[in-house]
């Protein structure tokens, strides 16, 4: 039986895709359990899904084996070991794939982290990752960066599909979209055929709570703790904004009149972490059609369990949205800070999750050998 709430965030328009993705997963037939049963119709995956992944359970003990017998470099067994997961989970979002015309169906693969201020090493990667998986629906992982943002051009240019990760602000996600208009226009002045190019932007919510949450409590007052909580609904609103302008823009226009496809918004890190607010926050704030929500198992399956679908909550809220940031900037939030913060932030998590796979692998190895 399919779920009836999933069902009807689904019937919105809302992409439900699944934030996490493992061996054992594929293996025990969970994750096409999980489309059945659940309409997820796609995975993104992240460094720190991989090293949790590793970390547990003897899934992924015959390939190990089979790479320390051959003398694959820890470099090389990362690289294999989670390109494999992705091409069977792709195979298991063929038929999603197909039935959404390209729209669902899509896998994510993350670029190395540490080269998120790497542009030329993060195009090779990316190149790499897409020929490596060689998938029609892969979306291979670029970080909004400054560094970042010329890579996506490129990688565009070139026909590879990009999920666009890491975005906090506004600002930033413009820049995104710029980046990816002009990839789509390099695409097409190199032949490329544009409708075969997918896209998503990455538009991170609950982190923004928790960063401002911190702020606003240590400037104290009513006026400020009134605010806790709101901050991230409402840059995801205004984020939204920004996509209906750029996406009605005469530049858009003509690159959809040869095909292109839109990136897409999709909500991230939307596992709420403050225990008083809603577990299905920001699912439910956040219901627009033609947008991606990426849940981890927990908010997904909560949202099954009791989560509510009110229609639209997102579009037309943009003078609300900037509301909340007006009144943050009344009550002393340095909200170009806050941004800046959460991408470093953001970076040095994601770095870190790749040292330990990349440690997990190396004790693995050995143990092997």
């Amino acid at each position: 039986m399919s779920n009836d709430r999933l069902g009807q965030l689904a019937d919105a328009g809302v992409s439900i895709w699944l934030d996490d993705l493992s061996r054992e997963r594929l293996r025990s037939g969970n994750l096409r359990e999980l489309i059945t049963d659940k309409h997820v119709v796609g995975v993104t995956t992240n460094p720190t899904i991989f090293a949790g992944a590793l970390a547990k359970g003897d899934a992924y003990d015959e390939q190990v084996r089979e790479l320390a017998a051959r003398g694959a470099s820890v470099v090389d067994a990362v690289r294999e070991i989670t390109v494999a997961d992705v091409q069977q989970a792709c195979d298991v979002f063929s038929g999603t794939w197909e039935t959404t015309g390209g729209v669902d169906g899509r896998v994510s693969l993350e670029v190395d982290p540490g080269l998120a201020r790497d542009t030329e090493g993060t195009v090779a990667q990316a190149l790499d990752l897409w020929k490596a998986v060689d998938r029609p629906n892969l979306l291979v992982k670029i970080p909004a960066t400054e560094a970042g943002l010329p890579a996506i051009t490129r990688a565009l240019a070139e026909g590879v599909s990009v999920n666009v990760t890491l975005i906090f602000s506004v600002e930033r996600y413009r820049a995104v979209m710029g980046a990816f208009l002009d990839g789509l226009e390099q695409a097409a002045a190199n032949g490329q055929e544009l409708s075969r190019i997918a896209s998503v932007a990455s538009f991170f919510v609950s982190r923004v709570d928790s960063e401002i949450d911190k702020r606003l409590e240590a400037i104290g007052g009513d006026e400020a703790l009134a605010l806790r909580g709101k901050a991230a609904v409402a840059n995801s609103r205004l984020a939204y904004a920004a996509y209906e302008e750029v996406f009605s823009s005469d530049r858009w226009q003509a690159l959809e009149a040869k095909g292109a496809r839109k990136q897409r918004p999709l909500w991230a890190s939307v596992g709420v972490k403050n225990p008083d607010y809603s577990d299905t926050l920001y699912v439910t704030e956040l219901v627009v059609a033609d947008t991606v929500n990426t849940m981890p198992e927990q908010t997904l399956l909560a949202f099954g369990d009791h989560g509510e679908v009110h229609g639209d909550r997102v579009t037309g809220t943009a003078g609300e949205a900037q509301e909340v940031f007006d009144a943050l900037d009344r009550v002393g939030v340095d909200l170009t800070d806050v941004f800046l913060v959460l991408e470093n932030e953001g970076v040095e998590k994601f770095e870190k999750s790749w040292t330990e796979l990349g440690e997990t692998v190396t004790g693995q190895l050995e143990g092997a050998r």
